[in-house]
C-alpha cells in the first residue's frame, strides 16, 4: 500500500509540475497585461509608445524590477516599476511613475493589495493616489499623523502608511533605476 500511495503521489506531482511549467508564462502575461498594465499606462498616461511590449528587467542589490519605458516622439520620457509596502492586510504592490527629466513622480497606481474592502481598499481610489502626482522625489513620503504632507484614508492609516513606505523604497533605489535605464537605451 506504501508504494502504491508514493507512485500515485509522485504522478501528481509531476503532473502538478508539468502544468504549472506550461501555464506559467500565460498566467505570467495575464498579470502583465491586465493588472500591471492598466497602472503603467495611468502613471505614464502621456506615453506614445506601448509599453507593457517596450518593458525590460534590471537588477538592483540582487533585486529584479521590471522597468516600464515611456516615451514620447520615440524619446524616453519616463519610467515606472513596482514598489511594496506592508499595509494591515499585508503588502501592497505600488507601481511608481517618474518623470526622467524633472525628477518628479508623474503618480502611482496600486497594484495589489489585502485591505479591508471598503475602507483599506479606498488607497486604490484618485483621492488618495492623487496625493503622489507630480511630487518631487525630494519630499518624505509619510501620512501627516507621522510628521508627513499624505493626506491618509479616514480610519485606513495603516494602508496609507504602506502606500507611503512603497514609494519612499522606489524612491530610494530610483537613482540606480535611472542610470541603468540610461545605460540600456
Amino acid at each position: 500500500m506504501v508504494i502504491v500511495l508514493t507512485a500515485i503521489a509522485a504522478v501528481c506531482g509531476f503532473l502538478l509540475a508539468a502544468v504549472k511549467n506550461v501555464t506559467g508564462p500565460r498566467i505570467e502575461e495575464q498579470i502583465m497585461v491586465n493588472v500591471k498594465g492598466p497602472a503603467v499606462k495611468r502613471v505614464l498616461e502621456t506615453s506614445t509608445n506601448d509599453l507593457i511590449a517596450d518593458r525590460r528587467e534590471v537588477t538592483i542589490d540582487g533585486q529584479v524590477y521590471t522597468l516600464f519605458i515611456g516615451k514620447k516622439d520615440g524619446q524616453p520620457w519616463a519610467l515606472a516599476y513596482e514598489s511594496k509596502g506592508g499595509g494591515f492586510g499585508g503588502d501592497i504592490g505600488v507601481m511608481v511613475g517618474y518623470d526622467l527629466a524633472k525628477d518628479t513622480l508623474t503618480g502611482i497606481g496600486i497594484l495589489t493589495h489585502q485591505e479591508t474592502p471598503g475602507l483599506g481598499s479606498r488607497v486604490t481610489e484618485p483621492a488618495f493616489t492623487d496625493n503622489f502626482k507630480d511630487k518631487s522625489i525630494k519630499v518624505v513620503f509619510k501620512v501627516k499623523k507621522d510628521g508627513g504632507k499624505v493626506d491618509a484614508v479616514s480610519g485606513a492609516t495603516n494602508s496609507s502608511r504602506g502606500v507611503c513606505e512603497a514609494v519612499s523604497k522606489s524612491i530610494a533605489i530610483y537613482p540606480a533605476v535611472k542610470e541603468k535605464a540610461a545605460a540600456k537605451q
